[in-house]
């Protein structure tokens, strides 16, 4: 396990400047869409690959997370789902797994007041296999979150249980609808496991499933531990991804007991 400390954060209450967006809320739908931009075709170059750049030369959010310096376009899923559902709340802790490439974390970050004034500051812990640069305000722990010793130190990092989990995580696309399906809501059942071992009552917990929903035998555990459980796609998902997320409030369960006792 290896814990990557935060960099020099910005100073207290600085806010990033608001994007150009339709609707309320800073993660509402990105507006003023560019002029579409042409991709020269290169010799070597999949028409895939040409596919791939073109869209991302031509996507809004991607334009814009650039500019608000976002790591990556889905952090404005991840801030639209909260102007929906309100889950990110100032002094909150938050835990984002396969937190890669930190996106999540910094919207996490901006929205629970890590880096405001006061005593109403959140925390954040971002964790992944993979190691990742540091982000101002977060905690990030490198390591499988499956493990115990992991779970142990990301306790005495968040200094108490959690007030929601996130997971975006997503296994390589088979190009096989089913097989896809299957081990997204794999990966959906283990953060679940997780989200049930920290969560204080009250918690919510974010998670990315695909085309077809929950499984409905764990549709019916989440309803059972959570007071509410609703899907929503974000307007930063794209239309042609087959993503959506379950976004499930009001843990039910018990508060944290020792991690690894008999």
């Amino acid at each position: 396990m290896a814990l990557m400390s935060a960099d020099k954060p910005p100073k207290p209450g600085t806010r990033r400047p608001r994007a150009a967006v339709k609707g309320k809320g800073r993660g509402a739908r990105v507006g003023g869409r560019p002029l579409a931009s042409r991709v020269k075709t290169a010799k070597g170059r999949k028409t895939s690959s040409t596919r791939w750049l073109k869209r991302q030369l031509n996507d809004p959010y991607v334009a814009e997370a650039q500019r608000l310096g976002y790591r990556s376009r889905s952090a404005f899923k991840l801030a639209e789902l909260d102007d929906r559902f309100r889950f990110l709340t100032k002094g909150a802790r938050v835990v984002d797994l396969g937190a890669a490439p930190g996106g999540w974390c910094q919207v996490a970050v901006e929205r629970t007041n890590v880096l405001g004034h006061g005593s109403n500051r959140g925390r954040v812990v971002g964790l992944d296999l993979q190691e990742m640069d540091a982000i101002a305000g977060a905690e990030l722990l490198q390591g499988d979150f499956l493990d115990d010793e992991i779970l142990k130190s990301l306790l005495q990092v968040l200094a108490g249980p959690a007030d929601i989990v996130l997971s975006d995580m997503a296994t390589a696309a088979t190009g096989h609808t089913a097989t896809d399906h299957l081990r997204i809501i794999g990966l959906l059942e283990v953060a679940v496991d997780f989200a049930g071992q920290v969560l204080t009552p009250g918690g919510a917990f974010v998670g990315k499933v695909l085309k077809g929903g929950t499984e409905n035998d764990l549709l019916n555990r989440l309803k059972r531990d959570f007071k509410t459980v609703r899907h929503a796609k974000p307007p930063a998902s794209r239309s042609d991804s087959a993503e959506s997320y379950v976004v499930a409030q009001g843990f039910r369960g018990t508060p944290i007991g020792d991690i690894g006792a008999e």
